[in-house]
């Protein structure tokens, strides 16, 4: 029963992240920029546009423009998530991935400095009085679900171990829609519950900037208002009438 529920879990929250931020880059990519506003110094190319946003990805450039310190905690959390989502690529393929294989002895360590990113970004929250002015519930409530998610996972890794082999059965199962025995380790249990929370709430929360991030017209337009008149489709239909 335990294994039917969490795996029932885990149906029900992949299909929710996945439909939520689908039905949201839907809406993204639907939604008229009638006004040209990339913000400046903007590039006047294409290829400018993407080695912008490349490195508006992968570096946090503006941000790191705007505050180091939150540059420093928020670049750091992300990269160490990046390595600790792929180190738990091990649990969903057999045989493991070259890349997977490769960054297994970082990603081992990636939760220390992903735990330490999170903390940080929280302590901006009280500390910063016009951030702490801004926030909301719910920016503390995701942090709060991060962290936990980062300090359940180390504990599992480092401290209280548990039966890695059968947890990796368990999700190889559910990739063949196979129901496979779940060990009964409540901090196991407490982390996969996590997660699952946070994949639900996922589509419908300020954590969905990671992929809004390619849609905003700040980032994504080149500055070419002098070389040509940017007209959004709408308002072109209604020229040719």
């Amino acid at each position: 029963m335990l294994s039917i529920t969490y795996a029932a879990l885990f149906y029900l929250a992949t299909a929710i992240l996945v439909i939520g931020v689908v039905r949201k880059i839907a809406s993204y990519a639907g939604t008229p920029a009638p006004l040209l506003i990339p913000t400046t110094p903007a590039p006047t190319t294409t290829t400018g546009v993407v080695l912008r946003m490349g490195r508006e990805v992968v570096l946090f450039e503006s941000l790191f423009k705007s505050s180091k310190w939150t540059w420093i905690f928020g670049w750091m959390f992300h990269a160490a998530l990046a390595l600790a989502l792929l180190r738990h690529g091990r649990y969903f393929q057999q045989p493991v991935w070259t890349l997977t294989a490769l960054v297994q002895a970082f990603g081992t360590y990636a939760g220390f400095a992903m735990v330490a990113g999170l903390a940080g970004l929280w302590a901006r929250r009280f500390l910063v009085d016009r951030v702490r002015y801004i926030s909301t519930p719910s920016d503390h409530l995701h942090l709060a679900l991060l962290l936990a998610i980062g300090i359940s996972g180390l504990t599992l890794r480092f401290v209280a171990h548990t039966d890695i082999v059968a947890v990796k059965a368990f999700m190889l199962g559910l990739m063949r829609f196979e129901v496979m025995p779940l060990p009964a380790d409540p901090l196991l249990l407490l982390h996969l519950t996590l997660v699952a929370a946070l994949m639900i709430i996922f589509p419908i929360s300020k954590l969905l900037h990671a992929p809004g991030i390619f849609f905003s017209p700040t980032r994504n337009q080149a500055d070419t208002s002098r070389e040509k008149r940017h007209i959004s489709a709408w308002a072109a239909a209604l020229e040719k009438k």
